[in-house]
């Protein structure tokens, strides 16, 4: 199982984000996915889930009502966008599997298999 992240890198306060997580070895749709994001010194932050169909949605309190995830399971992938990116976003983004289709879940402990990381920097 891979999970690659891709579209990190700096990015303006005030401008939007978009990452991408392309998933191989597994049957993608049958897994929910999320984002989570992590700085130096602290535990893993949820950012944001879907479930196996892309129907439901989670997301974390900082990202509530200006980000958005998606996916294509057509092309094995997820997507995060976020607009408004602030300072405070700076993290590195990680995207996780979980095998539960329905799980969606914040924890990220029911995660299965997790991407390198892809390193956001928000620019004041």
């Amino acid at each position: 199982v891979q999970l690659v992240e891709s579209g990190g890198g700096l990015v303006q306060t005030g401008g939007s984000l978009g990452l991408s997580c392309t998933a191989s070895g597994l049957p993608f749709s049958s897994y929910a996915m999320a984002w989570f994001r992590q700085t130096p010194g602290k535990r893993r932050e949820f950012v944001a889930a879907i479930n196996g169909g892309g129907g439901i949605q989670y997301y974390g309190d900082s990202m509530k009502g200006r980000s958005a995830i998606s996916r294509d399971n057509s092309v094995n992938t997820m997507y995060l966008t976020v607009k408004n990116v602030e300072p405070e976003d700076t993290a590195v983004y990680y995207c996780g599997a979980d095998r539960r289709a329905g799980g969606a879940t914040m924890n990220e402990d029911q995660y299965d298999h997790w991407g390198q990381g892809t390193q956001v920097t928000v620019s004041s």
